[in-house]
């Protein structure tokens, strides 16, 4: 099964360092970074802050050792590691996914 996974940074070079991390180790085919405000609750209060969205694509059977790596890269205490399954996707796209990340 094919998977998008979110995950925020605090900033744009660590969201590279998760990128190239995912990439190197196969664990990942693609990674968008965006630029995204986030407003969430955190630590009893409502808080706001810049961070970079990274937006992965691989498979259910990565996502074990994807989330694993991107922990011990991320500077949060608990980082968003979020997995959507593909429901539907371009056929030569989705090869593509399963043949990068093997």
């Amino acid at each position: 099964m094919h998977i998008v996974v979110f995950v925020t940074a605090g900033n744009k070079k660590e969201a590279q360092k998760i990128a190239s991390g995912l990439i190197k180790k196969n664990l990942a085919a693609c990674v968008n970074i965006a630029k995204v405000d986030s407003v969430f609750f955190w630590e009893g209060k409502v808080q706001k802050s810049r961070e970079s969205l990274l937006i992965v694509k691989s498979t259910k059977a990565k996502f074990p050792q994807l989330a694993r790596m991107v922990k011990s890269l991320h500077s949060y205490d608990v980082p968003e590691v979020i997995a959507l399954p593909v429901i539907a996707g371009y056929k030569p796209y989705l090869r593509w996914i399963d043949e990068s990340v093997g």
